[in-house]
């Protein structure tokens, strides 16, 4: 499964190329899922994808962000459902974000 959807606020690396999201998903070793989720923007920093996940990290102006969204996400993938989550970047060549998880869950009672 893949979509491409269009994004008014990713800023292209190449200025011919419209701004563009792919969504793709595929099964691995038959029982892990990968979903990732790309962009053709601007891309970051090493600087900036090494504090990606850390509580309250933005790269928003004050009062503009909460830092609390990625940080979240991760909690959720890596400590609810026992999968990964990476990011892909460099400056120039846009971003992509895989979640890894796998297709059968251990849930243990807390």
């Amino acid at each position: 499964m893949e979509a491409k959807l269009e994004s008014a606020e990713a800023a292209p690396a190449n200025s011919s190329d419209s701004p563009t999201i792919t969504i793709s998903t595929e099964v691995r070793a038959s029982d892990w899922v990968a979903i990732s989720i790309a962009d053709n923007g601007v891309g970051m920093s090493e600087q900036i994808q090494n504090q990606l996940f850390n509580l309250f990290f933005t790269t928003k102006p004050v009062g503009k962000g909460t830092g609390l969204g990625l940080p979240i996400s991760y909690q959720i993938i890596v400590e609810r459902h026992q999968g990964y989550l990476h990011c892909q970047s460099q400056i120039g060549q846009g971003t992509e974000f895989i979640i890894e998880i796998p297709l059968k869950q251990n849930h243990q009672k807390t």
